[in-house]
């Protein structure tokens, strides 16, 4: 007979892979003229993780995932998905997920047999940097529908944009992998999700189309041969419609895919706060459908600590004066609390433009933020998830999962003892979607977190210099400058035409040099 009981689902076990160099924000800062006390005070900005030339977001995620598999000594042919949030997939057709699974079976086929993930599904998520939260949404469901069901989780990302552009002092990568079960040791998640979504464009890749008239043109012009007809050199191509080289693609257009995006930077942050608030609405109706939170309830006193999405460190503790407002505001100490501190929430209905009304709120949050009691519950339930992030960067989609980790170690190093606690997450992706959920602390977890190893990992990488950094941004180098030792590292790219971007990956023990 099968049992009907629903035992918790959640979070297990969770590992994280950065890559071995970085480079300092006020070497960046000194380069590009900026003042880095407005990157590094204002933003929360101290280093930048910076992928060597052996990582890509499919090395990054099977190195996470194989820390995850050998410290809880699991067996592969038990995993039953590897569901991957990524927006720095190379591939139309292939998930990068496939890539990961391929890595795997490699390094454990001689322990567990060469078909050892064979009836493990795998693929890939997007919704920019909220993906990793939707397909942990989404197998903590499956592990919810059948008994002794493992799903991993992996968020992996390498947060690249243009060189001097106003998003490149963000940057970073890595990838966190999330051990995900029935009775976790670690966090069990409520089973109420908020979610807020709208079809904007603050930030995105897309795939940019090239004509070939202005390609040859180009390359005219800087050759110096400006004088020659770019329409006579187009009809010299060839008419069959076999392809033999790059402009004779059948294609009118040929096509560029981008790993940096196209992006509005105060608009994002907007389409942020807007989602967020408006997921956390969602939340409370679902919470309190459900019976888990009631209207008069505020999740300041719910909620011990609070893990936001962090493009950049200070993110939260910038956007979020408005949702402390808010929740302060159910309470019946706010009139007063207000009052204290002189302030006044202005209406809408009071001005005669809505950019005059903006001007007034913005300048209410600002007071609000500067409250002690802003400063106190800022310290108490954000201030930790900043410091990893302020060491490494953005991650996009695993941004989310190093705030957590972030956390947990840091409540541990200090002695709290977070068991019962309740967690609020606030996820966000651009384009643009917010989901807010919680979880609750399981007993287990300071042993758990003592192994994490994160900040201690972090003091461990290596410095590089700008001339370096510039030429891996680029992708100039076609060797690593920190061998991959103990590590999955991409060792080529295809460029035959029958086979054109396939990735060769291999599992490295010894300190070697490949090309890529």
């Amino acid at each position: 007979m099968t049992s009907n009981v629903s035992f918790p689902a959640g979070i297990d076990d969770m590992a994280f892979y950065v890559p071995k160099l970085f480079l300092p924000i006020s070497v960046l800062a000194e380069k590009r003229n900026l003042e880095y006390d407005k990157l590094n005070k204002g933003l929360g900005l101290s280093q930048m993780s910076v992928p060597d030339v052996h990582e890509d977001a499919a090395t990054m995620a099977a190195n996470a995932i194989a820390i995850l598999l050998d410290r809880n000594q699991l067996d592969p042919r038990m995993i039953g998905r590897i569901y991957l949030g990524t927006e720095s997939s190379w591939d139309g057709a292939k998930p990068v997920a496939s890539n990961v699974l391929e890595m795997l079976q490699t390094k454990y086929e001689s322990t567990f047999g060469k078909d050892c993930f064979l009836h493990c599904d795998v693929v890939d998520l997007t919704f920019a940097c909220i993906a990793g939260v939707d397909a942990l949404q989404n197998t903590l469901d499956w592990v919810h529908g059948g008994t002794d069901r493992i799903g991993l989780v992996v968020s992996s990302d390498v947060a690249q944009y243009e060189l001097g552009s106003t998003g490149e002092y963000t940057q970073g990568a890595g990838a966190v992998a999330l051990l995900v079960r029935q009775n976790p040791r670690l966090l069990a998640l409520e089973n109420v999700w908020g979610v807020a979504t709208q079809g904007v464009y603050d930030f995105y890749k897309p795939i940019r189309p090239v004509d070939k008239i202005q390609l040859i043109e180009e390359v005219l012009r800087l050759s110096g041969m400006g004088h020659l007809d770019p329409l006579e050199i187009i009809a010299r191509l060839p008419e069959e419609l076999e392809i033999t080289g790059i402009l004779d693609e059948n294609d009118h257009f040929l096509f560029l895919q981008k790993d940096t995006p196209v992006f509005d930077g105060p608009y994002s942050n907007a389409c942020y706060q807007d989602r967020t608030r408006q997921a956390l609405a969602d939340f409370r109706v679902q919470a309190n459908r459900t019976g888990l939170i009631s209207n008069g309830h505020t999740v300041l006193d719910r909620w011990e600590r609070l893990v936001f999405h962090l493009p950049y460190a200070f993110q939260a503790k910038r956007m979020f004066p408005e949702i402390f407002y808010l929740e302060m505001a159910r309470t019946e100490q706010a009139t007063q609390w207000l009052k204290a501190y002189d302030l006044s929430c202005p209406l809408a209905s009071d001005f005669e433009n809505e950019e005059d009304f903006t001007q007034a709120y913005t300048r209410f949050l600002k007071g609000v933020s500067q409250t002690e009691e802003y400063k106190a519950y800022l310290h108490q339930a954000i201030e930790k998830g900043q410091r990893a992030s302020s060491q490494v960067g953005n991650l996009y989609t695993a941004s989310i999962f190093l705030s957590l980790m972030s956390t947990l170690e840091s409540d541990l190093h200090e002695g709290n003892d977070l068991t019962g606690s309740r967690i609020g997450f606030f996820a966000y992706g651009s384009g643009s979607k917010s989901k807010v959920f919680e979880a609750v602390v399981q007993p287990e977890w300071k042993q758990l977190v003592q192994r994490f190893g994160l900040f201690d990992t972090l003091a461990q990488r290596q410095e590089i210099d700008y001339p370096t950094y510039e030429k891996l941004h680029r992708g100039q180098p076609t060797r690593s400058v920190a061998p991959p030792q103990g590590a999955f590292a991409l060792v080529d790219v295809a460029t035959d035409h029958a086979h054109i971007g396939a990735r060769t990956y291999e599992w490295r023990e010894a300190n070697v040099y490949e090309k890529v």
